[in-house]
């Protein structure tokens, strides 16, 4: 199956400084694909790439089988929504959707119907006869998007398009753009630096670090097995525990020693065999049972230090060997400051890396 976006050994430098080197990545046609990472990562530079606002070093950018690596933005075949609305102030929103068609220009009738269809779609209709001083901020990015919507093509780019707004409009704005993309089921390739954003809104999510993808997968994969330990402390909220140690030969199967702690590792699934040496050990606050003997799990006893009341859950940290650990608890939780907790671990569900920070 073709690719809708593929972006082929690119590189892309500023003299001496290299901030991307040689990525290749594929997207396919309908994909959500979000990039995430830490500011300063590359993942806006390679949305510029793609849209043509960025020049490029060497490689190439193909969008819908053709090369399009030295093509104008606007004859690329893309549609993009920025962080900033960048509305036109004294224009309608009935004459920001159409403006760039009629530069275009379209047909009278071919405008008049598009911004009706785009409108209807992003729930605008009652409102086209505004100006953006008269809208709300949701409002308003609603309508930047729906200036690259009318454009009526196959791939569209979000740069941040969620951020300067607050987090009651950033979770409804979210769910919009989800239903958006299975409504149109166009390509969508969208930046942020907000993880709960990538969980929810993609099919894949690529994780940049330095101009790097670390890892290129479905949300499930990224959260339950990070590829290495970059990854698996920046996806979570609270982060994943580590614990420092080492693998050792056992009885029956490898273990995890650390600080009198020992964990039998028969139950967890290795990428390849098991190398007696230095380890972390990673588990996310949910993959820890609070009464661990009851379960027959490996226990991490400690006092717990704070007790975080979420709603309808609770996180839970606990000291253990000097350091602060975190637990999530479903429901009410009468655990108080000093309590001593034994929570066990579920082994099956946690993160082995090695010295190099690669999953083991």
């Amino acid at each position: 199956m073709q690719s809708a976006v593929s972006v082929k050994d690119l590189k892309i430098a500023y003299g001496d400084h290299t901030v991307i080197e040689k990525m290749s990545i594929d997207i396919a046609p309908r994909e959500f694909l979000v990039l995430l990472g830490p500011s300063g990562c590359g993942k806006s530079t390679l949305l510029n790439a793609i849209a043509g606002l960025q020049d490029i070093t060497a490689g190439e950018v193909w969008i819908s089988g053709k090369n399009v690596s030295w093509e104008e933005p606007k004859d690329r075949g893309i549609g993009m929504v920025f962080q900033s609305y960048a509305l036109y102030p004294r224009m309608s929103v009935r004459k920001n959707l159409s403006f760039g068609l009629r530069v275009a220009g379209l047909p009278k009738t071919e405008i008049e119907a598009r911004v009706a269809r785009t409108a209807a779609l992003l729930h605008l209709d009652t409102l086209l006869d505004r100006r953006p001083a008269a809208l709300s901020g949701g409002q308003r990015q609603r309508v930047a998007i729906g200036r690259a919507l009318v454009r009526e093509v196959d791939v569209f780019l979000f740069d941040e398009p969620l951020s300067n707004l607050d987090a009651k409009l950033r979770n409804e704005l979210r769910v919009e753009i989800k239903k958006l993309h299975q409504r149109l089921g166009n390509t969508m390739i969208y930046v942020t630096h907000d993880q709960v954003e990538a969980l929810t809104l993609a099919d894949r999510i690529a994780i940049m670090r330095d101009g790097v993808i670390q890892q290129l997968a479905s949300p499930a994969e990224i959260y339950r097995r990070p590829a290495n330990l970059f990854v698996a402390g920046f996806i979570g909220a609270p982060a994943m525990n580590f614990i420092e140690g080492r693998i050792e030969r056992g009885d029956a199967a490898p273990v995890f020693r650390s600080n009198g702690l020992t964990i039998d590792l028969s139950g967890y699934s290795f990428r390849a065999v098991a190398v007696e040496g230095p380890a972390t050990l990673g588990f996310r606050p949910e993959h820890l049972v609070l009464d661990g003997a009851a379960s027959s799990l490996p226990t991490i006893p400690g006092r717990v230090s704070v007790v975080e009341p979420m709603g309808s859950d609770a996180v839970i940290w606990f000291d253990w060997a000097d350091q602060s650990l975190s637990l999530r608890l479903m429901g009410d939780v009468t655990l108080e400051p000093g309590d001593a907790v034994a929570p066990g671990l579920d082994i099956a569900k946690a993160s082995l890396f090695g010295a190099d920070g690669s999953r083991l």
